[in-house]
C-alpha cells in the first residue's frame, strides 16, 4: 500500500475509534470518512440506514462474522465480511486487492460503521453453524 494509503488508514482508524467511544457519528466524522473512502462510504451509509448489517455470533465461543446485504435492488446478495481484513464480494477482490484503488469495499465500511455505532442485527448460532457458514467462503 502506498504511503498515502497508509496515512489514510491511520486517519480512518482514529475516526472509527472516536465513533466507537461515543456510539455517535458527527458530520465532520462522516465528511472525513467520505473523503477517505469516497463513493464506498455513501453506499455503506445507505446499507447501515437500511439495517443491512448483521453480526452472526457463534455460541459458546463468541466468535463472529458480519453479514452485509448488498445494495442491488434486483438481487439482495449477502456478503460475509470481516471489517478489517476481508469481504466475499467482487469489489473487495477487484478494487481493494487487485487494483488497490480502494482501502475497503462498501460492505467492510458498512460493517465497521454499524459495529462502531452498535446498530447491527444480532444473530446467534452454534459454533458448528458458524464454522459451516465460514467454510463456504
Amino acid at each position: 500500500m502506498s504511503e498515502s494509503g497508509s496515512a489514510s488508514s491511520l486517519v480512518a482508524e482514529t475516526v472509527w475509534k472516536e465513533i466507537e467511544s461515543t456510539r455517535t457519528v458527527s458530520d465532520d466524522q462522516l465528511w472525513t470518512l467520505h473523503f477517505i473512502f469516497g463513493k464506498n462510504m455513501e453506499g455503506a451509509a445507505r446499507i447501515v440506514d437500511q439495517r443491512g448489517v448483521s453480526r452472526i455470533s457463534g455460541n459458546p465461543s463468541g466468535r463472529f462474522v458480519f453479514q452485509v446485504t448488498g445494495e442491488s435492488p434486483r438481487k439482495k446478495d449477502h456478503y460475509l465480511c470481516f471489517p478489517h481484513h476481508f469481504c466475499a464480494c467482487y469489489s473487495f477482490f477487484y478494487d481493494v486487492l487487485n487494483r488497490r484503488q480502494q482501502l475497503s469495499c462498501k460492505h467492510q465500511i458498512a460493517a465497521r460503521l454499524a459495529a462502531s455505532l452498535g446498530v447491527y442485527v444480532e444473530l446467534n448460532v452454534s459454533d458448528e453453524e458458524l464454522a459451516l457458514l465460514l467454510s463456504k467462503i
